[in-house]
């Protein structure tokens, strides 16, 4: 029988493994979400200098800024950090192009 003491030291013991493994996964979350919702500054930064939309899907940057959008809510009822600084990054990014897109096209129809 393991005497009160070392059951006491393997229980601190392994709640303290349990703590340093979430931080861990929330590492690797901060990480992946970093990844994903930095890829869309390139488009960002490319709309802004030329101004060229032409390749942009009006329907897809819709259809995902909506679910970004749904992405924030959920990670904010979960108090859920990486969700919610991810999707609040990448929402605002997407709607930027979303924006930029709608803008430069009613503009180039408005000269025609």
């Amino acid at each position: 029988m393991i005497p009160h003491d070392y059951r006491q030291l393997y229980s601190n013991l392994s709640d303290s493994l349990a703590d340093t493994t979430m931080e861990n996964f929330t590492l690797i979350g901060l990480m992946a979400a970093s990844c994903t919702t930095l890829s869309f500054v390139p488009q960002v930064v490319h709309i802004l200098r030329t101004g060229n939309v032409d390749g942009i899907s009006l329907m897809m940057y819709s259809v995902f800024t909506i679910g970004v959008a749904l992405w924030l809510v959920y990670g904010l009822i979960l108090g859920d950090i990486p969700v919610i600084l991810a999707n609040l990054v990448t929402f605002i990014l997407a709607s930027m192009v979303l924006t930029l897109t709608l803008h430069k096209r009613r503009k180039l129809k408005q000269q025609s």
